[in-house]
């Protein structure tokens, strides 16, 4: 049971990639600590700013679990005028 996750901007300048495949059936938190722990410190900093979109729908509950086959985005907070 996997789940994609995509990352933008800074984020995917952090995590050194534009998306990867992680384990459903966990929450939206559970999976930031265990990128952050994949990543390193540059993407800890990033996730906790960040936004995510799980299958294009904002995720306000963070302790929901992540169901097999979601696509969650990861999106730092964007510059711009």
């Amino acid at each position: 049971m996997e789940l994609t996750v995509r990352y933008f901007a800074g984020a995917r300048a952090a995590a050194g990639r534009s998306e990867e495949t992680a384990s459903a059936g966990r929450s939206l938190d559970e999976l930031l600590d265990d990128l952050a722990a994949r990543h390193g410190e540059r993407l800890a900093v990033v996730l906790k700013a960040a936004s995510f979109l799980v299958d294009g729908v904002a995720c306000h509950d963070r302790r929901a679990l992540l169901p097999a086959g979601a696509t969650v985005d990861v999106l730092p907070p964007f510059a711009g005028g």
